[in-house]
């Protein structure tokens, strides 16, 4: 059953990417998760997508940001199994790392990285809070590589002491991003987070974004299922859902841009009910 905006958790990526689209937040979440000091995060991109190869399977990024001595930081909220997730980090890094510096460019110019990933579940079933994990020596545990690339993985359902109480608040907050919830917490960051939360939950436009997106899956779902039946098996089911996919998501993604940059919510809000109105606008606007 899909959810309202108002009923999302931070566990929903939706209200996750736009509550950490604030700098300040951002940064302060950062700082907690992380234990170190942000004097600055600049340049935040909601959903940025790597594409470095026209052949090679893209990364979508949750939220990438930069401080001011050029470090990365991408963050990512994980509600699956556990599944490929050591190995989507792998791929996230190399990617991140590709797209940070220029060919030609030494080596040293790779800069520091945190790849982070917020699950709801335990990732490595021991319980813990936070698993970290950097490149070491096999031969000698305490010598690092040093190639300053480190990746975490938090765990909501974490049993064993390992973090403070502020922290064990922000994770539970995490699947649980309530009025009540937050009125009886202790930790000011999650108080920072929840009037966040509630800018993000009573704005027209982000309502109006929320709902395109949902309409947008929709879309993508019927039009992948058409578009793989018409192409029948020997083309490959899957193939056709993929097309149907990204020619959805290519022209709704056109229309919300184009009526959200001019203010026209209402309208945005009819075409994402009304399938005849929405096509009207597609041709309008020469959306093909």
């Amino acid at each position: 059953m899909e959810k309202r905006i108002e009923d999302l958790n931070l566990e929903d990526d939706f209200l996750f990417s736009r509550v950490m689209s604030d700098e300040e937040i951002c940064r302060i979440v950062l700082e907690k998760i992380l234990n170190i000091s942000i004097k600055q995060i600049v340049l935040p991109e909601q959903q940025k997508t790597i594409d470095l190869l026209l052949d090679s399977k893209g990364v979508r990024l949750d939220i990438y940001v930069n401080d001011d001595v050029g470090t990365i930081y991408n963050c990512e909220m994980q509600r699956g199994k556990r599944g490929q997730l050591p190995k989507r980090s792998r791929y996230y890094q190399g990617n991140i790392d590709l797209d940070s510096i220029s060919k030609g460019e030494p080596y040293t110019s790779l800069r520091r990285s945190y790849i982070i990933f917020i699950c709801t579940f335990d990732p490595f079933t021991e319980g813990r809070h936070i698993y970290t994990f950097q490149n070491t020596c096999l031969e000698s545990p305490g010598l690092l590589l040093g190639d300053e690339a480190t990746k975490l993985f938090f765990n909501t359902k974490g049993t064993i002491d390992d973090i403070d109480e502020e922290m064990k608040e922000f994770l539970t907050y995490i699947e649980n991003t309530t009025d009540t919830f937050a009125r009886q917490a202790k930790s000011s960051l999650v108080k920072k987070l929840h009037q966040r939360v509630i800018d993000v939950k009573q704005s027209k436009e982000m309502e109006a974004e929320y709902m395109t997106l949902l309409q947008r899956d929709r879309e993508n779902i019927e039009q992948g299922i058409e578009q793989g039946i018409e192409q029948g098996i020997e083309q490959g089911i899957e193939q056709g859902i993929e097309q149907g996919i990204e020619q959805g998501e290519r022209k709704m993604a056109a229309l919300s841009e184009l009526l959200l940059d001019q203010k026209r919510t209402d309208d945005l809000k009819r075409a994402i009910r009304d399938t005849a109105y929405r096509e009207q606008l597609y041709k309008q606007f020469n959306i093909l």
